[in-house]
C-alpha cells in the first residue's frame, strides 16, 4: 500500500510539474491519438458516441449562429448530420436533466428538481432501464467519461472512502472515470469505476459542512464553502492533488479515448464534459483562442474534445458506422436578463433565448441537439421539429431493434424517424418543462407554452406589474416578449388543464408541484 501511495505522490508532483510547463509554455494539450488503432471486427450495429455538454447555450456555437466562438469539429458533426433548432433538456437543472438522459423518464416521478452533492445517494434505481442497460441487452462495451452528478450508493452520505456503489457501474456502465459530483463543488477528485483515485487510507475523505477542501481556488468554485452549511468533504489530500482544474477536459479526453481504443465493437460512449461548467478553466492553450474571453475559450476546448473523439473513431476506420449525438444538460448562465460581460465582446450564450440556465424561459432547455450518422442521417440537413434529451432512449432503442416495456423510458418517445426521414414529423407534441422550482412546472403543446407562475422559475424572479400566469405562442414570438394569458384566456385554460392531466397521469398531483419551492430527491415512481 505504501509503496502504492507513493506512486500516487510522484504521479501528482509530476502532473505539477507539467502543469507549469503548459501555463509557461502554451502547449496544446496531450492527445493520445497515435495509440488508435483499426479496429478489425465488423458490427451491424453502430457505435454510439453521445456528447452531453455542461451549460452550453443554444448561441454558444457556430453553427448556431455564434460569431466570436469557433467550434468546426461541432459543426462538422452538423454539416454531415442533422442540426435541430427545437431541441430540449427536459429540465433546466443539471442533474435532473442527466436523469431524463438515461432513464427517459421525467425526473419529477422521483421528486428531482435540484443538483445532487457529495451527500446525496444514487437517483437512478438500478432496476430502471438505462440508455446504457438497454445497449448492453445487444452486446455493447458501454463507458461513461465525465461528470456523473447523480449521486452514490443507497443512502444519504455515502462512504467515499470506500467502494460507492450502487454508481454508475450499477446502472449499465462497464466502466467509469470522471467527476463524481461536478466542478464546481467537493469532492474535486477522479474517480474510477467505484473508486476514488490516488485516495491515501491514512487521510480519509471525511464529511465536514461548510469544509474547507485540498483544492485551488476559482471564482464560483465551493472549494471554500460561503456557507457553513454547504455539503463538503476535508481530507484527502493526495486525492486531490491529482486533480488539476485546467486539465481535466484534457484527462478526460485521453480517457475516453483510450477506452474505446481497448474495446471490440459495437460499443457506446457517454461523455459526460464539464464544459463548460463554472469555474471557467480552460487548458492555458485555449485561452485567448475565442474573441469572447475564458468562457469562450472554454467552449473551443469543448470543441477540440469533440475533435478527438471523431478523429479517434475516423482511426479505427469505423467513423462510417458510428452515430454521434451532441447536445446539453441545459441553457447557460449568464448574470441578468440582459446577459452578463460577454455581450460587450459580441457573444451571447444563449442567441436571443430569454432567460437563462435553472428557469423555464426558452434560454434554460432549448440546447444544441445534433445528430450524426453518415449515410443513414441526412447530411447538411436541419429539423424544426420538437425533440427532448429523454427521447434518446427510446430512439436507440428502435435502431438496436429493441422493443421497450411499459415500465421502460416512460416519457421519451422513438423520434427515430425524425433523425433517417427527409421531411419527418416529431413524435412528440407535448413536454413537460421543469425549472429548479416546482411551483413552475410548465408544459409546452405545439407552438404554445404555459408557465404557471411569474418569473422564470429558476433564478429570475418576476418584476412588479408581471403577468401571471404566462402564455407563450413561440412560432410567433420566439423570445417570449409578448405574454397572452389575457389576449387567450380559453388557449391557457386549456393548457393549464392537460398539464395537471398529465401530472396526475404520472403520479404527481397540482397539490405536491405548487405545494413546494423546490423538489429535492425523494421516494416517487
Amino acid at each position: 500500500m505504501l509503496f502504492i501511495y507513493q506512486k500516487v505522490n510522484l504521479f501528482a508532483f509530476l502532473l505539477t510539474v507539467c502543469s507549469a510547463i503548459i501555463v509557461n509554455g502554451q502547449t496544446p494539450p496531450v492527445s493520445v491519438l497515435d495509440q488508435m488503432k483499426p479496429k478489425t471486427a465488423k458490427s451491424k450495429l453502430p457505435n454510439i458516441v453521445l456528447i452531453y455538454a455542461d451549460d452550453l447555450g443554444y448561441g454558444d456555437l457556430s453553427c448556431y449562429g455564434a460569431s466570436k466562438v469557433s467550434t468546426p469539429n461541432i459543426d462538422r458533426l452538423a454539416k454531415e448530420g442533422r442540426l435541430f433548432t427545437d431541441g430540449h433538456s427536459t429540465s433546466a437543472v443539471c442533474t435532473p436533466s442527466r436523469y431524463a438522459l438515461l432513464t427517459g423518464e421525467y425526473p419529477f416521478r422521483i421528486n428531482n428538481y435540484s443538483p445532487v452533492f457529495c451527500e446525496d445517494r444514487l437517483l437512478i434505481d438500478p432496476k430502471k432501464t438505462t440508455i446504457a442497460s438497454l445497449l448492453k441487452r445487444k452486446g455493447y462495451l458501454t463507458a461513461c467519461v465525465g461528470k456523473w452528478h447523480l449521486g452514490f450508493g443507497d443512502k444519504l452520505k455515502p462512504d467515499w472512502n470506500k467502494e460507492l456503489k450502487p454508481g454508475p457501474l450499477e446502472v449499465g456502465f462497464d466502466y467509469f472515470f470522471g467527476l463524481p459530483v461536478v466542478n464546481s463543488h467537493p469532492p474535486f477528485v477522479y474517480m474510477e469505476n467505484r473508486r476514488i483515485v490516488g485516495l491515501d487510507p491514512s487521510d480519509p475523505l471525511i464529511y465536514k459542512r461548510g469544509g474547507k477542501t485540498h483544492s485551488r481556488e476559482y471564482p464560483n468554485k465551493h472549494a471554500v464553502p460561503k456557507n457553513k452549511k454547504m455539503p463538503s468533504v476535508v481530507g484527502g489530500k493526495a486525492a486531490h492533488d491529482l486533480y488539476i482544474d485546467e486539465c481535466i477536459g484534457e484527462k478526460l479526453t485521453q480517457k475516453a479515448l483510450s477506452w474505446m481504443n481497448k474495446q471490440s465493437q459495437p460499443f457506446f460512449l457517454y461523455f459526460a464534459s464539464h464544459n463548460v461548467h463554472y469555474p471557467i478553466t480552460p487548458h492555458p492553450y485555449f485561452h485567448g483562442k475565442s474573441e469572447a474571453g475564458l468562457r469562450g475559450d472554454f467552449v473551443q476546448e469543448l470543441d477540440w474534445s469533440v475533435g478527438e473523439l471523431i478523429s479517434a473513431v475516423e482511426r479505427f476506420g469505423v467513423f462510417e458506422n458510428t452515430l454521434f449525438l451532441f447536445t446539453s444538460d441545459n441553457g447557460a448562465v449568464i448574470h441578468g436578463i440582459k446577459g452578463d460581460v460577454l455581450q460587450s465582446s459580441g457573444h451571447t450564450p444563449n442567441g436571443k433565448l430569454k432567460g437563462r440556465k435553472f428557469g423555464v424561459w426558452e434560454a434554460g432547455h432549448r440546447v444544441p441537439f445534433i445528430a450524426c450518422w453518415p449515410y443513414k442521417i441526412p447530411a447538411k440537413s436541419t429539423s424544426d421539429a420538437l425533440i427532448a434529451n429523454m427521447d434518446l432512449l427510446p430512439t436507440l432503442a428502435a435502431i438496436t431493434k429493441q422493443k421497450l416495456s411499459s415500465s421502460e423510458a416512460r416519457d421519451g418517445l422513438n423520434q427515430l424517424a425524425l433523425f433517417m426521414e427527409d421531411d419527418p414529423v416529431s413524435a412528440r407534441n407535448e413536454l413537460i418543462l421543469q425549472p429548479h422550482k416546482r411551483s413552475h412546472t410548465s408544459l409546452r403543446k405545439g407552438d404554445w407554452i404555459y408557465i404557471p407562475g411569474a418569473g422564470d422559475g429558476g433564478w429570475m424572479p418576476a418584476k412588479p406589474g408581471d403577468k401571471t400566469p404566462q402564455l407563450y405562442n413561440l412560432k410567433t414570438d420566439p423570445y417570449q416578449s409578448n405574454n397572452l394569458i389575457f389576449d387567450n384566456p380559453e388557449q391557457a385554460s386549456l393548457m393549464a388543464k392537460r398539464l395537471e392531466e398529465m401530472l396526475v397521469e404520472r403520479g404527481v398531483t397540482a397539490y405536491t408541484i405548487r405545494g413546494n419551492r423546490k423538489g429535492k430527491p425523494g421516494a416517487g415512481q
